[in-house]
């Protein structure tokens, strides 16, 4: 494993990045975009902590537990700038107008640290598959080409339903920014909302581990 300096929040705090194997596919899971979903931390956590004890995949796995480390702390969805980190990314689509307070895109796009740090991973580092840990209606949101059979996997193991769409306009987001743009294979894993952390790490945490599997099949271009 490498450990490495992601990023810092706006108030300077350390995100972190950690990085298994060295060849084959390569695979980004990021938990706590949204600081009041800790679902989506415990199992990108639950994540790392499985990889970390071993990791015998044939691929390259980047785990960002802790995007948004401000929301996380003060539990709530946006940075301490008050910006929705998943509306923020430079998309083709995105506003200045938000739906509402908890939405706000920022000042401009991709203006927050956390959301240029992201753009230059993509930038620079080649993904076949991106899952981005969220909770709210359990669902598992596919954008891009190639997420069906990791989708189907994380469906075998939750029985939630996979969708195409959320279900609501979704500007600077990550699945449009990295799927629908970039056709990088992204999907929005919405954990339910307010289960047990225990469940997570006995149901989810095997379900994208054994995504994971699945990844291992692809093919380098």
């Amino acid at each position: 494993m490498k450990m490495e300096l992601f990023a810092r929040s706006p108030k300077h705090l350390p995100i972190f990045k950690y990085t298994f194997g060295a060849s084959g596919p390569r695979a980004l899971i990021i938990g706590g975009v949204h600081g009041d979903e800790p679902e989506g931390v415990i199992a990108a956590q639950g994540v790392l902590a499985a990889l970390n004890e071993s990791f015998n995949y044939a691929l390259q796995v980047i785990v960002i537990p802790e995007f948004n480390p401000e929301g996380i702390m003060n539990k709530q969805r946006m940075n301490s700038h008050g910006v929705d980190l998943n509306r923020n990314l430079p998309t083709k689509d995105w506003s200045p107008i938000a739906a509402k307070e908890r939405y706000f895109p920022g000042p401009s796009a991709g203006s927050e640290p956390e959301n240029k740090a992201l753009v230059h991973l993509l930038e620079t580092t080649p993904l076949d598959l991106i899952i981005s840990l969220h909770s709210w209606n359990p669902m598992i949101n596919i954008n891009g080409s190639g997420c069906q059979p990791e989708a189907d996997i994380l469906k075998k193991y939750t029985q939630y339903p996979i969708e195409p769409d959320i279900g609501y306009p979704t500007p600077g987001s990550l699945g449009t920014y990295a799927g629908k743009e970039r056709n990088i294979s992204t999907i929005t894993f919405e954990i339910q909302r307010d289960i047990e952390f225990d469940k997570i790490s006995k149901i989810h945490v095997p379900a994208l581990l054994e995504c994971l599997k699945q990844t291992e099949k692809r093919t380098r271009s």
